[in-house]
């Protein structure tokens, strides 16, 4: 029997919004709506990251994933003119021919996961931080380097923006 409680109910709510948000990532008509729904699922999975206690991977991934390739994604959909044609409908005949090798594919996984001897193990002791040193070391002997590429990425940044802009005529 599953307990509801703490890691488990957190593991199986972040669960539950990363196949949900990458679902409509995947399925949505608008690329505005596939990113948004895509910001969820990165989230979630700094969230997994979280619960393996593992605090710096899930802050990079936060960090260079949400904050940095879902902005420049942003960025790159909304600085275009070019307007993007919604998906129509296909025939019945090309969702059976994706349908098929994806339910043999689900069948495979879940035969794996559900045979495979999964044994459960104590917590021996509590994950200790892994940010408070490389904190020091941003921040004290490398403070000049993190400075410099903030530097050099905000200037990409306006370098890209000011060659996407509109030219008045």
């Amino acid at each position: 029997m599953i307990s509801w409680t703490g890691p488990n109910l957190s593991f199986w709510l972040i669960t539950l919004m990363v196949v949900v948000s990458a679902a409509y990532a995947a399925f949505a008509r608008s690329i505005l709506k596939a990113a948004f729904a895509l910001f969820f699922t990165l989230f979630g999975m700094a969230g997994y990251y979280v619960l393996l206690g593992s605090d710096f991977i899930a802050v990079t991934q936060v960090i260079i994933y949400v904050g940095g390739i879902l902005v420049l994604l942003m960025f790159g959909v909304l600085l275009t003119n070019k307007t993007f044609p919604t998906v129509g409908s296909r025939s019945w005949k090309a969702h059976a021919l994706v349908l098929v090798p994806a339910m043999l594919l689900l069948v495979l996984l879940g035969t794996v996961i559900f045979s495979a001897g999964w044994q459960k193990r104590a917590v021996l002791t509590e994950p200790q931080s892994s940010l408070e040193p490389l904190g020091h070391f941003l921040l004290g002997k490398y403070a000049l380097a993190l400075e410099i590429a903030g530097v050099t990425l905000l200037l990409c940044l306006v370098g890209a923006a000011y060659l996407v802009r509109r030219t008045e005529k």
